[in-house]
């Protein structure tokens, strides 16, 4: 019993030094949101960040709140995008596809280079957690605006 405690002991004392890194906190609030870029949203979008691509873990996230209307432009990820939708209801679409309606407690994949968009309704707001992983430092290539007609069709 001594020696296995003895061991467990060791092996936890020695692994920080093994790993060379310590763990990072980032308090909620540290980082600053901002409002979405006209040439990126179409309506009222507000980032904020959650947590940046550091290596070896190259993904970023964000949480995106749209006011109702409210929507990316076409876009696509050259490594793809995971969106967890944590409230209201929205809306995602791949060129070419029909519009999908998205609520909270939704998980999208969206492939690697696939265009598509994403948002709130037009009468309900959404948030969701967007994650991309970036490839050789690229997360998003950010294409023209959805139209309306396109939005609502």
């Amino acid at each position: 019993m001594f020696r296995t405690t003895f061991c467990l002991i060791a092996l936890a004392a020695a692994a920080p030094a093994a790993h060379g890194q310590a763990m990072q906190i980032t308090r909620a609030g540290e980082e600053a949101g901002r409002l979405g870029d006209a040439d990126q949203f179409t309506g009222d979008a507000y980032i904020e960040p959650v947590f940046g691509a550091t290596e070896p873990f190259a993904a970023s996230a964000a949480s995106v709140t749209f006011l109702p209307g409210a929507r990316t432009h076409w876009h696509s990820h050259p490594r793809g995008q995971r969106l967890v939708v944590t409230s209201g209801t929205g809306w995602t679409q791949v060129r070419g596809g029909p519009r999908e309606t998205i609520r909270a407690g939704d998980v999208v994949w969206c492939p690697p280079e696939t265009e598509h968009w994403h948002g709130a309704t037009d009468t309900v707001a959404m948030t969701h957690l967007a994650i991309q992983p970036a490839e050789n430092g690229v997360f998003v290539r950010w294409g023209e605006a959805v139209s309306d007609a396109a939005y609502l069709d």
